[in-house]
């Protein structure tokens, strides 16, 4: 009841029936209360997302995987200190961590999100020790900019690795398959037929016991299949053929050798009988190959051994001698159904005449002839490779004694080594498919790790801010790789990093085609369609992500920018801590609260938000961009350079960052320091118009005009809408009392639609054209 219970709770679990599977593992764990049903409740409920459940059930409990179930549900409901102590008890600090690889893993996240990082970046690296293909621990090294080369993580020690474990996992396949054969052979012993007599019983047994002496890989020893002795009491000479084979370590798949006897001509082998027939010899004649199992081994054992074991010699080997000649068409030799070649004299000698007396007794009320045919009968219809041997086995049916002397005719030089050719071909071949089989696991290692290279580099770059160098290893990838989601979303982010949103859309937008029902990505998404002013595209998209998942955070960011966008700056912040309230961890949604508290001038809860996205990602400089800027606006110059700086550590190609920590310095009055820091951002992206905007006010403060109008001229070029760049130079111009050519930049400046405030400020510059500086800020 136990096991079709577990059966049918598994079957459950397999086709997503989370309900059915509750239910019936609640009935198992009545019936058979243990820790070990319990850790399948458990499973049920983690899996329809029900871990309090799973929590109650497993507080308390000893097992490995009780822990590990434990500390999963911890960690879903926030328990992280629980979790932990689950995976490493205080009270056994030498425990090992359950469940390996993803035990590790799972620990490192307990210990990132309780910020000891260094702590999670060990046990990433455990994890990723243990399993190679464990991506997710490689991820998150990557968000925390640890990550070794994808070259080194996943090399030769990785595909080693994986060999090594594949080869352990499918080591268990022989034994199942030997477990397999030892029940069916089970199967077939309890299936005797009635008439079977107190003699075959006995027979049968004894082969019973021998059967499971087999290896698990089908191989049978020649000499447990004629070395039974016969139950009339009369001992045959044949004690050496108990000596096990050599090839019994073969592997069962090996296919044996055609069962048909080598035929010779009368009188071609009259020397073979005084071959050496040395017990040595007689041993190495009867050595044969391992066979598969087709059939029951104790049927098969019960005939050959009334047709070898009662006889003394091998019945094959008399009538190799006294069958007559056969046309052997191939020209090649066959091996007798031993795999051994055998050589005889046609005739009887006199000395075989004379060992008459030890004969075979033939059963009371049946004859041999009869109880032949239906056994050979049998092995017919079952095992084909006897089939010639069965065939001419019929022809000589009335052969009821058989002289055991017989086995002395045997040829060591015809007999053995033929039979140790064919073995050494046989296990050569079973070596040559063993290492066929571990080239493809090899082969197939080193594709899936050759991928990883590619793909775990680009990912690496990208979390370091090397977003150049990120793009042309993901452009690496062959083309049905890079045209999935994950890959174009990676370079989507990428491109928006570099501030080229127009790249970043047509990106994320061969993603959203790739996989519609994918949300990786979509909240950088819908912030490019933001600064792109797409609002059609960006309502479109919150919209579609609503629908597919309401209950994705991913959904409700985009719902948030589109709002922000309409400048309804409450309605975002509600849609962005929706997001925060589906997923406490998400990092990206704490930020965009604090923009729109930025944005409604409530700069305490900004500050708040942005510390909160740090507490769970401290490489998100976002965050640290967000609170520089505060204290920017509040003009604590000295905090908002510390921030600055902590966004440029993390991400040191950005140009917008080093704009703004110039202009930290520069109202720090380290004018030296802010030019230079300029440069670097000009020189960053040279389309970003913000640094030389910047570079030109620093060049004005130190009434460098001419320097300040060069630097404008240039910005011109690249931002010739920009009404900022014209109102500055007709300021300029007007410093220098060129009154002419400063009225027609504010004009040009006006023209362009700039904001309501800067409107203001253009005209009030305008009718206090020729009012002195000095005197303008009396004014």
């Amino acid at each position: 009841m136990e096991g079709v219970l577990i059966e049918c709770v598994q079957n459950s679990l397999r086709h997503l029936l989370y309900r059915n599977a509750i239910f019936i593992c609640e009935r198992l764990c009545s019936e058979f209360p243990s820790e070990t049903n319990l850790q399948l409740l458990a499973a049920c409920y983690l899996q329809s997302n029900q871990a309090y459940s799973a929590y109650h059930i497993l507080k308390g409990t000893q097992m490995p995987q009780s822990r590990y179930l434990f500390a999963i549900s911890c960690y879903q409901m926030d328990l992280l200190n629980e979790a932990e102590m689950a995976l490493c008890p205080s009270n056994e600090p030498m425990a090992e961590v359950p469940n390996g690889a993803a035990g590790h893993y799972l620990l490192g996240l307990i210990y990132r999100y309780t910020d000891r990082l260094k702590s999670a970046a060990q046990q990433f690296n455990q994890a990723l020790s243990l399993d190679p293909l464990l991506w997710a621990a490689y991820e998150e090294l990557c968000r925390l900019g640890t990550a070794g080369e994808a070259t080194t993580v996943f090399g030769e020690s990785a595909s080693e690795c994986i060999q090594k474990q594949y080869m352990s996992h499918h080591d268990a396949g022989p034994q199942l398959q030997a477990s397999s054969d030892d029940h069916i052979a089970v199967s077939g012993r309890q299936q005797m037929p009635e008439n079977v007599s107190t003699r075959q019983l006995r027979h049968l047994n004894a082969n019973n016991i021998k059967d499971n002496s087999l290896n698990h890989n089908g191989a049978v020893f020649s000499g447990s299949t004629t070395a039974s002795q016969p139950s009339n009491g009369v001992h045959s000479n044949i004690s050496f053929y108990n000596t096990p084979s050599p090839m019994a370590t073969q592997l069962s798949g090996v296919a044996p050798p055609p069962l048909c006897r080598n035929v010779i001509p009368n009188g071609q082998l009259s020397s073979s009988v005084s071959a050496d027939v040395s017990p040595r010899s007689t041993v190495k004649s009867t050595l044969q190959p391992p066979r598969r199992k087709f059939v029951d081994e104790g049927k098969l054992r019960k005939i050959s051994g009334r047709l070898f074991s009662d006889s003394g010699p091998r019945r094959s080997t008399r009538l190799a001698g006294e069958g007559g000649p056969v046309t052997n068409t191939s020209g090649v030799p066959v091996t007798a159904g031993n795999g051994t070649n055998h050589s005889s004299k046609n005739h009887t000698s006199s000395k075989l005449g004379s060992a008459a007396s030890r004969s075979v007794t033939v059963r009371k009320g049946q004859s041999l002839s009869t109880e032949t045919v239906n056994e050979g009968q049998f092995c017919f219809f079952v095992v084909n490779h006897i089939i010639c041997f069965l065939t001419r086995l019929n022809h000589n049916l009335g052969f009821s004694v058989v002289d055991d002397s017989r086995l002395n005719t045997v040829s060591t030089t015809s007999g053995s080594f033929p039979s140790l050719d064919t073995r050494s071909c046989e296990h050569d071949g079973s070596m040559s498919r063993a290492s066929t089989s571990v080239s493809k696991v090899a082969n197939g290692a080193l594709e899936v790790l050759s991928l990883l290279k590619i793909l775990g580099e680009g990912y690496r770059l990208s979390c370091l801010y090397r977003c150049k160098d990120a793009l042309d290893v993901f452009l690496q990838l062959p083309l049905k790789h890079y045209n999935t989601s994950w890959v174009l979303s990676q370079v989507g982010k990428a491109h928006f990093e570099l501030v080229d949103y127009i790249e970043s859309e047509r990106a994320f937008r061969g993603a959203r085609l790739a996989s519609p029902y994918s949300l990786e990505g979509m909240d950088i998404y819908s912030t490019v369609l933001y600064h792109l002013k797409e609002d059609m595209k960006l309502s479109y998209l919150a919209q579609e992500l609503i629908s597919t998942d309401r209950l994705a955070p991913q959904s409700w960011c985009a719902m948030g920018n589109c709002y922000s966008m309409q400048k309804d700056h409450e309605t975002a912040l509600k849609n962005f801590q929706r997001a925060v309230q589906l997923n406490s961890r998400f990092t990206y949604a704490h930020t965009l609260c604090g923009h729109e508290y930025v944005a409604l001038e409530d700069y305490e809860n900004g500050i708040k938000s942005y510390q909160n996205a740090l507490q769970i990602d401290a490489r998100h400089y976002n965050a640290w961009y967000g609170l520089a800027m505060i204290y920017l606006r509040q003009e604590k110059y000295e905090f908002s350079e510390h921030h600055f700086r902590k966004a440029l550590n993390i991400n040191p190609c950005s140009s917008v960052i080093m704009s703004y920590l110039g202009t930290s310095l520069h109202a720090l009055k380290r004018n030296e320091e802010a030019l230079a820091v300029m440069e670097k951002a000009i020189i960053a992206d040279k389309k970003n118009p913000l640094p030389m905007y910047q570079k030109a006010n620093i060049l004005v403060s130190l009434e460098d005009f001419d320097g300040a109008l060069a630097v404008l001229e240039e910005l011109k070029e690249y931002a010739p809408r920009e009404s900022s760049v014209y109102a500055l130079m007709g300021k300029i111009y007007k410093r220098r009392l060129m009154y002419d050519k400063a009225m027609l930049h504010f004009g040009l400046a006006l023209d362009l639609k700039p904001s309501a405030t800067d409107v203001a400020t253009i005209k009030a510059a305008m009718e206090k054209l020729h009012v002195p500086d000095e005197l303008e800020d009396s004014i």
